[in-house]
This record gives C-alpha cells, sequence and structure tokens, in this order.
C-alpha cells in the first residue's frame, strides 16, 4: 500500500506475544485489542448507536451482502454513506459479503468470476464478485474494506482446502486491484488454509505479496473446536508481518478472545454478546447468567454489581428476569446492553495489563473468576 494512504497501526507495547496498539482511521482510532460489535445491515440490534459507543466499542462492523441487498448499497452511498445513514461516526469495517453468500444462499454457484446466488430475502438473482464486492464497500463508505474470498467450510478434505484457498487468493489479488485507496481507508486480506499449516502459509505468503493494511485470519470459528482454533493461530500468526493489525473473524466468547489476545491478535467480531442478550444469557467476570432462570426472580441483586452499565445500575436480576418471561423487549435490550459493556471492559483490561506488563496476573484472574462461578442469592446474604 501506498505510504500516504490507508489505515495507520502503531504498536505500543508488548507482553510476549500479545501487543497493545491503535489502528487510525479516516473516521478516527481503534485502540487495540479491539473488539467490534456486529450491526450486519446498520444496526447493532435494539441499541441506539450512542449506547454501542457508550460501551466502549470504537468500531462496528457491518456486511456486504446483507446491506446490497436491502436498502442497496448505492442508495446508501447516496445518502452519505453508512456512517451518516446509521448515525455512527465512529470507523467501520465491512464484511466482504463471501461468508454469508455461503452460508445464506441455498441456491448458489461459484466460477472463477466469483458468486451467483439467490437472495435468501425474495430469491432474486445476483452475482457478487471481488471487483463488486470492492465497489459495494467503497459506496458504504467502509474504513475497512475486507478483500472477497471463499470462507472454506469445515470439515473439508486436503484437495477441498487448497482449492478453497488458491481461489481466495486470486479473489485476493483482483480486490487489491478494484480497491481504490484513500487516506485513512485500508483494505484487509483474509488468510485461508482451513487447519492444514502448509496452505496457511502459502495463503499468507500470498497476501503479503499482494500488500494490504491489515490480515485476517479466516475460515475460523465454523466448527473445528477452540482446540484446533488455536492450533491453527500458532502455527500462523508468527508469519504475519508484526507491522500490520491482526483480525481474527467471528470470535468469540470471552475465554477465546484471551487465548487469541496471548497469542497476538488484534482485532476480533462476533454476533455472540448481542445474540445471547437477546435469548438471556448475560456474560459476566464470574461467566454466564441464564436470566430465564427461575433462581433470579427474587434476586435483587445486578448482573454484576462492579459493572456500571444501564441494566447493572438501574436494573435487577429480578427486573431483567421478568421482562423476559413477559416477553418485554426491553429485557433485551438491557441484557446487549450489558453483554456489550463486558466485553468492552474486558478489552480495556486486556490493553492495560500489555501495557503494564502484568497480562499472565490479568488471565489468571480471568480464569480464577470464571471457574468460581455466580454466586447463588442465599450465599451472597441477600
Amino acid at each position: 500500500m501506498n505510504k500516504d494512504t490507508g489505515t495507520k497501526f502503531s504498536l505500543h507495547a508488548q507482553d510476549g506475544l500479545a501487543r497493545r496498539g491503535q489502528v487510525t482511521t479516516a473516521h478516527g482510532v481503534i485502540d487495540t485489542p479491539a473488539f467490534m460489535p456486529v450491526g450486519t445491515v446498520g444496526s447493532v440490534k435494539g441499541l441506539l448507536p450512542e449506547q454501542v459507543a457508550a460501551s466502549g466499542a470504537q468500531i462496528l462492523l457491518g456486511n456486504t451482502y446483507h446491506l446490497m441487498l436491502r436498502p442497496g448499497a448505492e442508495r446508501v452511498g447516496r445518502l452519505g454513506g453508512l456512517h451518516r445513514f446509521m448515525n455512527w461516526p465512529g470507523p467501520i469495517l465491512t464484511d466482504s459479503g463471501g461468508f454469508q453468500v455461503m452460508s445464506l444462499s441455498a441456491l448458489r454457484k461459484m466460477t472463477e468470476e466469483g458468486v451467483t446466488f439467490r437472495s435468501h430475502l425474495d430469491g432474486s438473482k445476483h452475482l457478487l464478485t471481488p471487483e463488486l464486492s470492492m465497489e459495494i464497500q467503497h459506496h458504504l463508505d467502509a474504513d475497512i474494506t475486507m478483500a472477497f474470498d471463499e470462507c472454506t467450510p469445515f470439515p473439508a478434505t486436503y484437495p477441498e482446502a487448497e482449492s478453497s484457498m488458491e481461489r481466495s487468493m486470486r479473489w485476493a489479488s483482483r480486490s487489491k486491484q478494484a480497491f481504490q485507496p484513500r487516506p485513512g481507508y485500508g483494505l484487509f486480506g483474509i488468510v485461508q488454509g482451513s487447519v492444514h499449516e502448509d496452505l496457511r502459509r502459502r495463503s499468507v505468503e500470498a497476501l503479503i505479496d499482494i500488500g494490504f493494511d491489515g490480515y485476517a485470519v479466516g475460515g475460523l470459528a465454523v466448527g473445528e473446536g477452540q482446540e484446533t482454533m488455536l492450533q491453527v493461530l500458532d502455527f500462523t500468526l508468527p508469519l504475519l508481518p508484526a507491522e500490520h493489525p491482526r483480525y481474527l473473524m467471528g470470535v468469540g466468547t470471552p475465554e477465546d478472545i484471551v487465548k487469541a489476545v496471548q497469542r497476538g491478535i488484534d482485532m476480533f467480531d462476533c454476533v455472540i454478546p448481542t445474540r445471547a442478550g437477546r435469548t438471556a444469557r448475560g456474560y459476566t467476570p464470574r461467566g454466564t447468567l441464564n436470566l430465564r432462570n427461575a433462581r433470579h426472580q427474587e434476586d435483587s441483586r445486578p448482573l454484576d454489581e462492579a459493572c456500571s452499565c444501564p441494566a447493572c445500575i438501574g436494573h435487577s436480576r429480578a427486573y431483567i428476569h421478568h421482562l423476559f418471561r413477559a416477553e418485554e423487549m426491553l429485557g433485551p435490550i438491557l441484557l446487549t446492553l450489558h453483554n456489550l459493556h463486558y466485553y468492552q471492559s474486558l478489552m480495556s483490561g486486556l490493553r492495560q495489563a500489555i501495557e503494564e506488563g502484568a497480562l499472565d496476573h490479568f488471565v489468571q484472574a480471568f480464569r480464577e473468576q470464571q471457574a468460581l462461578g455466580d454466586i447463588p442469592k442465599t450465599e451472597a446474604g441477600t
């Protein structure tokens, strides 16, 4: 990338393999390690942008596939881009649409040109290519554009994984050629290769040869399990250039994030905290709560007494339990708010620990608290 264009990454501290840095974009700075809430169709479900920002989030994720189908990328562009359209002034990263085409479209045909598919909304026929994905993400005004790739399914045979990876690398080259460089706007390549070390190595080498502002590890969190995912990270991350941010796509649980940060990942996204909030699951330092559980119905404590989110400051577990039982929309809203605050608090703690050279202590305390589990109401003395 031209040194005068693209996003900029600065590395401020390291503790072991873990990194503390900043990504500078056209719409602001992202402190890393960072977690990106998912706003697939231009909205983090149930929340105002101001509420998402108040959780500590600095960047959101949008999606090419969904936004191209509805309301249409050109329309968003005419209305001032995704930042203005959804009233989010900070950085936005857009997924290229490759994963959604593979996972949501029952009727699809892949060729070297791209993927022809039928919309999951109305069955209409569309063609998505690397060039069109770059054009759509340009209309959306994404600060970070993702190269168009094929997300290799799991499990896949070695020949299938090799063929998929090689196609993704050809599409990565076409994505780079079609991308319009501007100051503060970056293009990230995506490493593929399934669980095979030699394929991941070849993928990294191809992407570095093309040249990107950042490098994502794709094709994980698709059913391979945490142990395998970590093994792939262990042999992939040392191959990536240290001067660029590293993004682990679609991950994950708090434990996943902590272990990936220890290995050198800088950026994450996942639907888990928001989806969990809509299904009555709340994340806390002492594990996950099911707010539908009857044990919460007379519990006057907040979800987490140390948390400063609106759900914890103003509402009890009993109230949130009642909202879910009564199917009131405020229940999912409050729990989504809390989960995003918890995730951002975790990221803030990781960043501080790396700065202080105290990551091992932080991780040990994290695991000890998680292992303790929630304190029952009777033991808490309430």
